[in-house]
């Protein structure tokens, strides 16, 4: 799941090197994708009131599919 967010977030941001997806487990269990950009992209990724992350975030439960793998995503700036 890493892999396909990575390539997800480097097809919609101006600089494709500085994109990082950190992959952690938080106290309950859940798996925590941290996505590290340049400060330039980080707008690009968040979007207009969020609504490019939380596509994002339905693209990849959608992938996920019937493992329902618990999971968040933090943009960390």
């Amino acid at each position: 799941m890493k892999e396909v967010l990575e390539y997800i977030l480097k097809g919609i941001v101006k600089d494709p090197s500085s994109v990082e997806v950190v992959e952690t487990v938080d106290e309950n269990g859940t798996k925590v994708y941290e996505i590290h950009a340049s400060e330039e992209d980080i707008g690009q990724i968040i979007g207009k009131d969020g609504r490019t992350i939380k596509s994002i975030n339905i693209l990849v439960n959608a992938l996920a599919g019937a493992s329902r793998e618990n999971f968040t995503l933090k943009v960390i700036r």
